[in-house]
């Protein structure tokens, strides 16, 4: 048994048996759903079927992210039972989750001198950092020590490609991300935006894509593109969707027929409740591992 532990959130978007089977820990985003609070806990305070309801009947949501009080109770349990920390944050680009885990680092490592706690920006998100995630596992179950897996997950965070593509433009217009005009438009032509995240970890839209068949066939493009090996792609493939499954099972089946060679079969997961706030259903990410991202 290693004597560290590795950590993330919540919003990695892997299921709750999931994190269990790879022994990964995971401390909780909130949001609220008009105005009543809830910890994005992985679908089990409310089922994601339910939620996605809600927002697609006009719920109100907000998110609010983990702060240092809440990083210094969750961390100091570990240190106490004699374990070193290794946690990995949601995207810097997205959020400032990242400060908050290294402030409490600080404040904790003053009380446990003895200890080790190492935090990592992903410069990820949804199932793609839970990708990164699943990696580290595998690095920490082939016996390596806790610094070369730190060092590891920092000189390759960015070979994780994450893309995503929309089919409902509403919540980008209430979000603020495109106007009305825009938003009125694009839904009048089945503009489905195609984005992805830079090297920065912010998410950048990348094309308008007219019909959802079109998108999907174009997120796969990107794969062979970018993934290791183009189509000799032999490393796991996640997607995760918000409320519309059967886009997902295209892009799965997309990807499973043109990629030989995967570890595995797609796996697919939904996107939680805090990434979603922001997204809205209707929207499908793909995550796989491939050439370093540079913009």
């Amino acid at each position: 048994m290693s004597n560290y532990i590795i950590s993330c959130c919540s919003t990695a978007d892997l299921s709750k048996e999931h994190f269990e089977k790879r022994d990964l820990h995971y401390i909780c985003f909130h949001y609220s759903l008009n105005d009543r609070q809830y910890p994005d806990d992985l679908g089990q305070s409310m089922p994601f079927d339910q939620f996605y309801e809600a927002m697609a009947n006009g719920a109100e949501t907000k998110t609010s992210q983990i702060n240092v009080d809440e990083f210094i109770d969750y961390f100091t349990p570990f240190l106490e039972q004699g374990k070193d920390i290794l946690h990995i944050t949601l995207s810097s680009g997205i959020s400032g989750v990242y400060n908050s885990a290294n402030l409490a680092k600080n404040i904790l490592l003053e009380k446990y001198p003895d200890r080790k706690i190492f935090v990592v920006d992903s410069l990820g998100a949804s199932s793609g950092y839970g990708l990164f995630m699943d990696k580290l596992a595998d690095l920490r179950d082939e016996g390596l020590a806790l610094e070369e897996v730190y060092q590891w997950a920092e000189e390759n965070k960015l070979r994780l490609h994450h893309w995503f593509f929309s089919t409902d433009l509403s919540f980008y217009v209430k979000g603020g991300r495109i106007s009305k005009a825009s938003g009125w438009f694009g839904t009048m032509l089945k503009i489905c935006p195609l984005l992805n995240m830079d090297h920065e970890g912010r998410l950048i839209p990348r094309f308008k894509i007219r019909t959802k068949n079109a998108v999907i066939h174009r997120i796969v493009d990107k794969m062979e593109e970018f993934a290791d090996g183009g189509l000799n792609y032999d490393g796991k493939c996640y997607i995760s969707n918000s409320a519309c499954y059967e886009d997902a099972k295209a892009v799965a089946d997309l990807v499973e027929a043109r990629f030989p060679h995967l570890n595995g079969k797609v796996e697919i997961n939904h996107i939680g409740t805090t990434i979603g706030s922001h997204t809205g259903p209707g929207t499908v990410a793909l995550f796989f591992w491939g050439s370093k991202r540079e913009s």
